[in-house]
């Protein structure tokens, strides 16, 4: 195939697939401290895409803004062909209708769970949505035995371990079944076989057809969970983006998003250099 035949076949397939989510060069900053400079993203319906970035970069600032959490102080942001402004969002019917359609979970499952059981925290936001009350029930049973907490249903969130803790926060955008799903490092702070389980459970969505957006800076995961990666590097902007093979095998680019690190260490007299991950548990391999 010629490229212009490819361009050709990409352009045919962007028009029977229309944007999710249409981000045009957005700034934003806290006080005086730049969070996100001139980022412009298209996303498309059923897309798996990592946003890499070490910590700081902007990459958590950017699912905020694409969950109308924040809206940015310069540039635009379309979700669903709409535009998504803090105007159009104080239209509580245009409201209900994205948060239907859009999950968000959070890197610290604390910032998310508040309600006094894991059933009402699973239960809150379709029920809140307007949702039917026996669909609702119906989801939230289904949301809790597809993840294994069930038996946690009458525990207080706010005393579980770490793992729970995500596992309750991924039930609660689960039991909405969103279209979309916003994923905040959701490795970090579990076990190995919890993350293991978690990266099954974004398969599953992914065979579902959702679509999935994952800021992350575990190197170790994006293969397994993106089909296309977002790359910030510490200027806050977006600097480049690819298949992961492609990113993950540029290590210059790597280090100098401070992703990977070089480590020198000594045996005997002979100084090593050996490039390091900077994985959500870091860790270092010899």
């Amino acid at each position: 195939m010629t490229r212009a035949q490819a361009q050709a076949q990409r352009m045919m397939s962007d028009r029977n697939n229309p944007p999710v989510f249409q981000v045009e060069q957005i700034n934003f900053a806290y006080d005086k401290q730049i969070a996100l400079r001139n980022v412009s993203l298209t996303v498309r319906a059923g897309e798996r895409i990592a946003i890499l970035g070490a910590n700081g970069s902007g990459k958590s600032t950017l699912l905020k803004i694409l969950d109308a959490l924040f809206f940015p102080q310069r540039g635009a942001v379309r979700a669903f062909g709409a535009a998504l402004t803090e105007e159009t969002m104080q239209d509580e019917a245009r409201a209900i209708a994205f948060r239907r359609r859009v999950g968000f979970v959070f890197q610290d499952p604390d910032v998310q769970l508040f309600s006094p059981t894991v059933w009402d925290e699973v239960t809150f936001a379709p029920l809140h949505l307007g949702l039917p009350r026996a669909q609702v029930l119906e989801r939230s049973e289904w949301a809790m035995d597809l993840l294994g907490i069930t038996k946690l249903r009458e525990r207080a969130p706010h005393r579980l371990s770490g793992g729970e803790k995500k596992k309750v926060a991924l039930a609660a955008v689960l039991s909405l079944r969103p279209d979309v799903w916003l994923l905040d490092e959701p490795t970090a702070s579990l076990d190995p076989r919890s993350q293991s389980r978690l990266l099954d459970f974004i398969g599953e969505l992914s065979r579902e057809g959702k679509t999935i957006i994952t800021a992350t800076h575990d190197l170790d995961i994006v293969e397994e969970i993106a089909d296309r990666v977002v790359m910030f590097c510490e200027e806050h902007e977006i600097t480049g983006e690819g298949a992961p093979r492609e990113v993950l095998s540029d290590r210059a680019r790597l280090i100098e998003c401070n992703l990977i690190h070089e480590h020198r260490h000594k045996h005997a007299e002979t100084e090593h250099i050996h490039h390091h991950l900077h994985r959500a548990a870091h860790e270092h391999e010899h």
